[in-house]
């Protein structure tokens, strides 16, 4: 067991695991908005009268409705949300980078027609503003902070983000198609960068990458995280097997835990 005050050792072993599925987090997962959501949320805080650093010690990985409906219940309803994050993209587009490793994951998922989605605490015209802004792949299934009753840590979202790509993990909420593959939950892979998010994954039953980006090492792991890895450069597209609906991945220099 590593010292709590010795370096974290990112030299795990390569290891290649086949999943049915990828479902991604966007904040801190595919791109890096930070200053932007600073920004969104200071901006926020004036209007409705709370300091913008109040609200950013709980803010990540949490939607905005939530959040607003403890400070700012007035302002908690879906198109207020919607029209103020959909302005992110558009005012601060220069504030955003991509996480290292993620344009070209989302590229070669895609060309292969592998099953992949974002599931995300954004709303859609959000996401979509991002994706379009910073000219990233587009997935064709996702699902959105406007979607799901409840947030992050709450694995509904990533459910029903499993079942938008045709797969049954056998959870109950919401009956999949007549067509739908069975899969055991361990074949659904999330890639996640907050600990709400590893707790949503782990919950549905998913195998949980955590990337350090925006979280402490001890919060990735006590989360219940698979794997923690610096970025996404440590996951790499092996190829996708059509016949098996499998994609094949393999993460490296993950923390030895």
């Amino acid at each position: 067991m590593p010292h709590p005050e010795d370096p974290p050792n990112f030299s795990a072993l390569p290891s290649t695991h086949s999943f049915s599925a990828l479902l991604f987090d966007m904040d801190g997962t595919i791109i890096d908005s930070t200053p932007a959501i600073i920004k969104y949320w200071h901006a926020l805080g004036r209007t409705i009268g709370v300091s913008g650093d109040k609200i950013l010690e709980t803010s990540h990985g949490r939607r905005s409705i939530d959040v607003l409906s403890i400070l700012a219940p007035e302002k908690a309803n879906w198109e207020f949300v919607c029209q103020a994050e959909g302005q992110v993209p558009l005012l601060y587009g220069r504030d955003a980078v991509e996480v290292p490793g993620s344009r070209i994951m989302l590229e070669r998922l895609e060309a292969a027609g592998a099953a992949w989605a974002i599931v995300t605490s954004g709303t859609r015209p959000l996401v979509t503003g991002w994706l379009d802004v910073m000219k990233l792949a587009h997935p064709k299934f996702m699902v959105t902070a406007e979607e799901v009753k409840e947030g992050k840590p709450n694995p509904a979202c990533y459910r029903l983000g499993a079942k938008r790509l045709g797969l049954d993990d056998g959870s109950e909420g919401g009956a999949p198609s007549e067509d739908a593959r069975k899969v055991d939950p361990s074949e659904v892979l999330v890639l996640e960068d907050a600990p709400a998010g590893v707790r949503a994954g782990k919950a549905a039953g998913y195998r949980v990458v955590a990337l350090a980006t925006t979280h402490s090492i001890a919060q990735l792991r006590e989360a219940g995280a698979d794997w923690i890895v610096r970025d996404m450069r440590s996951v790499t597209f092996n190829g996708y097997d059509s016949k098996r609906g499998k994609t094949s991945i393999e993460i490296a220099n993950a923390l030895v835990l």
